[in-house]
């Protein structure tokens, strides 16, 4: 095989920088149309939105507990308000950490699939692991990019840093809240203040996934230079015990990132829920990336077949984010108990909201179902390269969704701040997803598994 290396032309950096200058213009355009003021909530609107969820009959009792606890809801975040800031840099703070939280995934994702393909002695993959490989060199700059956020961010974005929610007997007081200090501000003082614990889980994950990141990637490019199977086997001892690590990890992260919004509400699928959402689109970001190179003249070793793998799993992680969504909705509705329902009721209801929810479902299951159905779908890149799409975007609203609703609560909007956002973090992910890549062959010409990848045939 004649080694392959992508070159990272003046004319792909011209179109990101581009994309960059748009996204830029796009969002300073967004940031002076977001109307001015404060957030004030909206207890009486929360409170009739789940008056009209009741007689939609998404309530199936008719007692006013669920509404009462919609409006407790609703005044628990307009708790604290005083400590707000503007709607329109609480609806920056809201964009920042949503993008964040997303790139952080794809490049968690790019290691874990490495770390898969490695564990389970895949073979099929040898041409293309490169790539989810430079995606994972996003990990260490998510990772500066998230405790840096959240000492500008986290006041406005996370209710539970309000030190008068954990004064007792005070104005603010907020039992509940109060009741889970110990998850973020353990070792616990009279008055917590900083959230070591939290900080702690933080810099201890990114740090493990970055370790493990290079520990894998040097085996990787080792195998270049010596071949043989001592750095492969290496490789994979690293990636079934970043396997272990990534299970709890990932699920707490997303607890602490995303779920402790919502402070008074939880889910015990929720650890899952992110984790499908990234996987999901970490994969249609690696097929897309694949299809792109191949349309370009690299990655000869890559044909139908390999496509059709990494199809299949587009087309059925599409399908496991979709049970996890729905199992979760399931037992929330069937049990009907107010302090879960009104997570679904917020998102249901609210105007702003409502036609994300239905976007959501709509980009991330029905159309990757319809479209990759067929064998022949997931072996066209035509095909590829419109479904990858669709779910890369449909899965950043799935990130909107989870965060928006509880930071803005009624002031929360989507325009161009939102997309403009979206296309600065995307454009510099790939510029440094390319860069990376660009500095080492697109595949391992020594790799133990080469010729089985070659002979590869579904």
């Amino acid at each position: 095989m004649t080694e392959e290396k992508f070159e990272f032309t003046s004319g792909i950096k011209n179109k990101i920088f581009i994309t960059l200058g748009i996204g830029l213009l796009l969002f300073i355009i967004g940031v002076l149309t977001v109307p001015s003021g404060h957030g004030h909530g909206a207890a009486d609107e929360e409170g009739h939105a789940s008056a009209i969820v009741e007689h939609q009959g998404l309530l199936a009792s008719t007692d006013d507990k669920a509404e009462q606890h919609a409006d407790d809801n609703e005044e628990v975040h307009g708790k604290g308000e005083h400590h707000g800031s503007s709607v329109t840099v609480k609806r920056i703070f809201a964009n920042l950490w949503i993008n964040n939280v997303y790139f952080a995934g794809l490049g968690m994702i790019g290691l874990f699939f490495v770390a898969i393909q490695y564990a389970t002695q895949a073979g099929w993959s040898a041409g293309m692991k490169r790539i989810p490989l430079a995606m994972a060199s996003w990990i260490p700059i998510s990772g500066i990019l998230m405790i840096v956020l959240y000492f500008i961010v986290g006041h406005d974005v996370f209710h539970w840093t309000h030190t008068d929610l954990y004064e007792v007997g005070g104005p603010h007081f907020d039992e509940i809240i109060n009741g889970k200090k110990g998850f973020f501000f353990w070792p616990l003082s009279e008055t917590p203040s900083f959230p070591v614990f939290y900080l702690l889980r933080m810099v201890l994950f990114f740090g493990l996934w970055f370790m493990f990141f290079k520990w894998i990637k040097r085996e990787m490019l080792a195998e270049d230079i010596n071949g043989g199977t001592a750095h492969w086997l290496k490789a994979r001892k690293y990636s079934a015990i970043f396997l272990v690590i990534f299970a709890f990890s990932s699920s707490i992260a997303a607890w602490d990132w995303v779920m402790s919004i919502d402070t008074h509400w939880f889910s015990t699928m929720f650890g899952w829920y992110v984790f499908a959402s990234w996987w999901v689109t970490g994969l249609s970001m690696i097929t897309l990336i694949v299809v792109l190179l191949k349309q370009a003249g690299y990655l000869k070793i890559v044909n139908a077949n390999h496509l059709h793998d990494i199809g299949k799993f587009v087309f059925g992680f599409s399908i496991f984010w979709t049970y996890i969504w729905f199992s979760q909705f399931l037992l929330i509705y069937y049990a009907n108990i107010p302090e879960e329902t009104v997570y679904f009721i917020q998102r249901m209801t609210t105007s702003q909201y409502r036609w994300v929810f239905f976007l959501n479902l709509f980009l991330n299951f029905v159309l990757p179902f319809l479209l990759l159905m067929t064998r022949d779908s997931k072996r066209q890149m035509s095909m590829l390269k419109v479904v990858c799409p669709i779910i890369i975007v449909g899965h950043w609203f799935d990130f909107y969704l989870m965060v928006t609703p509880g930071v803005m609560q009624h002031d929360g909007g989507f325009g161009l701040l939102e997309i403009g956002m979206a296309m600065i973090f995307g454009a510099v992910f790939i510029f440094v997803t390319l860069t990376n890549l660009a500095k080492v062959p697109l595949f391992a010409k020594n790799h133990p598994m080469l010729q089985e990848s070659l002979h590869h045939h579904i």
